[in-house]
C-alpha cells in the first residue's frame, strides 16, 4: 500500500498474507501459539510490517473492557533500584501491549495517596511493593488483580507474591563475616515496618545465634545516609566492646556507617568491616568498594509483570524467589585483634 493512501486495516493485512482476519487478530494479539503455525504468523506480521498496519488499540480494549495499563505502587525513588523494577516491569508489559503507570509515594517510604478518582475504571491490574503497601487501601478494591513484591507469602490479603531470597542474602552475609574471625556484631536496621527488613533482622538474629561466642546489637536509622550516620555514629560510641562487623540493610546505610566510621577515627575495613544490600551505583562509588549483596532489581520487576499478567489470565504465576548473591570487595576483612 502506498504511503499517503487510506490507514490500512486488518482485512489488507489479511488479504496480503493469505489468511483470515481472524488469524491476523491472533497473530497481532499474541494469542497464535498452538492455533497459528509459525510460518502463517510469520506472514502476517511481515504484511503487517510493510503495509504499516497498527492495531486500533482503543476499539479492541473496549471489546476486551480492558485498558491495558497497569499500576506500579514504590516507595519514593530515593535510589535506582525501584527505577530498574520499573524498567524489567515495562519490558515485559510492553510485549504484551501494556503500558506501565509508575506511582512513587509522595512521602518516601509509606503511604501512598490514590492517584485515581477510580482505579477499577482507569487499571487492569496493580504491582504494589510491600513497602507502599498502604497505598492499596486507596487503589486496590474488590475487583483489581495484584501482586505484591517483596511481602509476606502468608499475609498478602490472597494476592500473589514476588519476592526475593532475601533471607539467603543475610546468610551469605552473617556466614562471610563469621567465616573472616568476626563474632562482635552491630545491625544497622531500616527503621521502616515493612516485611522485607523484618526478614532481615530475623535471619540475621537466627544465624549469628547459632554461632558460639557471637554478640548482636541493633540500631534502627531511617534510609538515608545523613540518618544511617546519625545512627552508627551513636552506636560505635556506646559503652561496652565496640563491634567489628557492621551489617546495614541497604547501601545508603551503608554509606552513611561509612562516614560515621570516618569521624570516630575508625578505619573501614582495618577496624570496622561494613556490609550493605542491593549492590546499588553508590557500592562501587564509596572507597573501599563496598561488600554487598546484589539483587536483580529488573529481574524483579519482569517477574512481577509476569506474574501479575498469569493473574489476570487467571493462571498461578511462577514459584519461588529470585536467588540472590553476595559480591564481596573491599569494604570486609578479619577483625582487629584485641
Amino acid at each position: 500500500m502506498a504511503r499517503g493512501s487510506t490507514r490500512p486495516t486488518s482485512r489488507d493485512v489479511a488479504q496480503a498474507a493469505g489468511v483470515s482476519q481472524a488469524a491476523v487478530s491472533l497473530v497481532l494479539g499474541h494469542k497464535w501459539r498452538g492455533r497459528v503455525s509459525e510460518p502463517t504468523a510469520q506472514r502476517v506480521r511481515e504484511a503487517a510490517h510493510e503495509l504499516g498496519y497498527r492495531p486500533n488499540l482503543a476499539a479492541r480494549n473496549l471489546r476486551l473492557g480492558r485498558t491495558r495499563t497497569v499500576l506500579l505502587v514504590v516507595p519514593a525513588l530515593t535510589t535506582e533500584f525501584f527505577a530498574e523494577v520499573y524498567t524489567g516491569a515495562a519490558r515485559v508489559a510492553a510485549e504484551h501491549g501494556f503500558g506501565v503507570v509508575l506511582y512513587p509515594s509522595p512521602e518516601g517510604v509509606g503511604p501512598a495517596r490514590d492517584p485515581f478518582a477510580s482505579a477499577q475504571a482507569a487499571l487492569d491490574g496493580v504491582i504494589a511493593s510491600s513497602m507502599a503497601a498502604d497505598a492499596l487501601s486507596a487503589i486496590r478494591g474488590d475487583q483489581l488483580p495484584l501482586v505484591m513484591l517483596d511481602s509476606d507469602p502468608e499475609g498478602s490479603l490472597g494476592a500473589a507474591t514476588v519476592n526475593l531470597d532475601i533471607a539467603d542474602g543475610i546468610r551469605q552475609v552473617a556466614e562471610h563475616l563469621l567465616s573472616l574471625g568476626h563474632r562482635r556484631f552491630l545491625h544497622l536496621a531500616a527503621d521502616v515496618p515493612s516485611w522485607t527488613f523484618e526478614v532481615r533482622a530475623r535471619e540475621l538474629a537466627t544465624r549469628l545465634a547459632a554461632a558460639p561466642g557471637t554478640g548482636l546489637r541493633t540500631v534502627h536509622a531511617p534510609i538515608s545516609i545523613e540518618g544511617a550516620q546519625r545512627a552508627a555514629e551513636a552506636a560505635l560510641a556506646a559503652p561496652g566492646p565496640r563491634p567489628t562487623a557492621l551489617v546495614c540493610d541497604d547501601d545508603k546505610l551503608a554509606a552513611g556507617a561509612y562516614k560515621a566510621a570516618r569521624r570516630a577515627g575508625l578505619r573501614v575495613p582495618d577496624d570496622l568491616s561494613v556490609t550493605g544490600l542491593d549492590d546499588l551505583g553508590l557500592a562501587t562509588a564509596i572507597d573501599p568498594e563496598l561488600t554487598t549483596v546484589r539483587l536483580d532489581a529488573e529481574l524483579f520487576g519482569e517477574r512481577g509483570m509476569r506474574a501479575l499478567l498469569a493473574v489476570m489470565e487467571g493462571q498461578a504465576p511462577e514459584e519461588g524467589d529470585i536467588p540472590v548473591h553476595l559480591v564481596v570487595r573491599g569494604s570486609t576483612a578479619p577483625p582487629p585483634q584485641d
